[in-house]
């Protein structure tokens, strides 16, 4: 059944993108052209981006109770970047689109060889993107399972939390804490809240999932094509016992030099559109992991602290996955540059070799996404990142002992 159900997610016009437009369009980042559907998945977003309002206004009055403002602060954060990179890909839908065109053109074109060896890379590679987009749906909507159950099962496991809500020393724990303009400590408000907050924590992951996934899946095209290209780098000449004729090597230089500007040109556009969100997203990560490490040392409840670790995993595993992809297109960028001086070059005419550097000079430009103007998406960012956060935990546990 789970086989039949990811089928209908393929898209013969999109074997790479298939699974992830489909995404984009039923979360609705990429909006309908019908006009109800269009206003309807606005209204949609608006309504999550005026929860996550709430959230703020939540901070102001739980900032007394250091567990509750910390829970509040991962949440409400994560909900920020969210929110950020659902406004930025509606205002530049149009560079977006571009970019998944210009991906599933590419991917189509390579599609249409004959190479036996290159149909199985590209084939290993749409299987590597499938696994990396199901494990990532997996791993969000796990969390969002737990945010949304943990408030059922601790009402149902614990007999003293049960009895301390009904005599009213303590109140319902929420889904998502935010703030609403009504009593949420009676059964129908909280119930109401929970509604309001559980369809914000599904849609939100929603947003995160089909954002996410698509980013990675366009990083692995590039380290792809960028893999394909240095091959085809080395038959340019054809092989030794076998030189192709003029006018076909004039051809695949040309179609290697036109391949690789693309690349660079649409490489550029796309760090342009996610760039900004990746600076907000290591600061908002560096908070995260920090105010989540230090919720487990405090946590006496084992259960919690599990679904705070799971949080914690799925915090780092977000990061990560854009720090190692983007590391893979750049060292891929740099490899590329190897593949005109694996042809047969050495064996022809010295006319070619002026053709020949003109694009290696080409092959120079390094393909690499940033996070804002400070830094490069890369595992050494990544590993950087975690540092500065173990060192923002130390300095929150030497300050909560004092």
């Amino acid at each position: 059944m789970l086989k039949k159900i990811l089928q209908k997610l393929e898209n013969p016009k999109r074997p790479l993108l298939g699974p992830n437009v489909k995404a984009l369009q039923f979360w609705g980042l990429l909006l309908p052209n019908n006009f109800f559907k269009k206003y309807f998945y606005i209204l949609m977003h608006i309504l999550v981006t005026v929860f996550t309002a709430t959230e703020y206004i939540d901070v102001w009055f739980v900032k007394s109770d250091m567990n509750l403002l910390l829970n509040n602060l991962k949440i409400t954060m994560l909900a920020t970047v969210s929110v950020c990179k659902v406004t930025t890909f509606l205002y530049w839908q149009k560079y977006w689109k571009s970019i998944i065109e210009y991906v599933t053109k590419a991917d189509l074109y390579q599609r249409t060889t004959s190479d036996e060896k290159k149909i199985q890379i590209i084939n290993d590679f749409t299987k590597y993107c499938r696994r990396i987009t199901y494990l990532y749906w997996s791993l969000m909507y796990t969390t969002v399972i737990i945010v949304m159950a943990q408030p059922i099962f601790k009402y149902f496991a614990s007999e003293t939390y049960r009895r301390s809500v009904k005599n009213g020393t303590d109140s319902y724990l929420q889904v998502v804490s935010s703030w609403v303009p009504f009593d949420k400590n009676n059964m129908v408000g909280y119930l109401t809240a929970s509604a309001y907050q559980s369809y914000a924590a599904i849609y939100g992951g929603g947003w995160i999932t089909s954002f996410d996934t698509n980013a990675i899946v366009v990083m692995v095209f590039f380290r792809a094509e960028l893999e394909l290209l240095r091959r085809d780098c080395r038959e340019i000449f054809g092989k030794e016992n076998s030189p192709a004729e003029h006018s076909i090597s004039l051809n695949r230089l040309k179609d290697c030099h036109r391949r690789h500007v693309e690349l660079v040109k649409y490489a550029r556009l796309f760090d342009a559109c996610l760039s900004p969100i990746m600076m907000l997203y290591m600061f908002v990560c560096s908070v995260m992991l920090c105010v989540t490490a230090y919720q487990i040392t405090i946590e006496t409840s084992m259960m919690q602290r599990f679904l705070t670790t799971e949080y914690l995993v799925f915090g780092v595993a977000q990061l990560f996955i854009y720090c190692w992809h983007s590391n893979d297109v750049l060292f891929a960028s740099r490899d590329v540059m190897q593949g005109p001086y694996e042809s047969i070059w050495w064996k022809m005419s010295p006319k070619y070799r002026k053709d020949l550097y003109l694009l290696i000079a080409q092959f120079k430009n390094d393909v690499v996404f940033s996070a804002g103007p400070f830094t490069k998406l890369t595992v050494a960012t990544f590993i950087s990142i975690l540092k500065g956060a173990y060192s923002y935990y130390t300095l929150l546990s030497q300050s909560q002992i004092k």
